[in-house]
């Protein structure tokens, strides 16, 4: 058992398990709060829990240890984060979460456009299928049908 939490594979199905009970809790959680404040509340909560984590890990890292590039870098991908939650609770807000989250994991998709054309990364033919077939998913969950 060890050994599946070894595997990148394994974190990420944890990474998407987790992002759904998000969903779910969110839409019930911002019944009657501003989704604005909502993500506030929601971003207290992590910066806790990963400080907790920190802490009882030891994983504790000297900021001044962290390269000016790692901190640019760190800090847009943060500014990046805030603006993805603020637009996905405003979403979840006014629409249906079964709509809203595939519709937000088009971001599927665009991680991969963006690897290839930024990170150098190369995708086979049958990688492009399943990114296709992410990407019309998240359409056909979309529609109001």
């Amino acid at each position: 058992m060890k050994s599946v939490f070894l595997s990148w594979q394994a974190w990420a199905l944890l990474s998407a398990a987790f992002a759904a009970v998000t969903a779910i809790f969110a839409k019930i959680g911002i019944g009657n709060v501003n989704s604005d404040f909502a993500t506030f509340i929601r971003t207290i909560v992590i910066l806790f829990a990963i400080g907790l984590i920190l802490f009882l890990t030891g994983n504790w890292q000297a900021p001044s240890t962290v390269s000016g590039k790692s901190w640019l870098f760190l800090v847009l991908s943060g500014l990046a984060t805030g603006a993805s939650w603020l637009c996905y609770f405003r979403a979840l807000k006014m629409g249906n979460a079964a709509q809203v989250a595939p519709v937000d994991k088009l971001s599927v998709v665009l991680v991969a456009l963006f690897a290839v054309l930024f990170l150098g990364e190369r995708l086979s033919p049958a990688h492009w299928l399943g990114v296709g077939m992410v990407g019309c998913g998240a359409v056909l969950l979309a529609l109001k049908i």
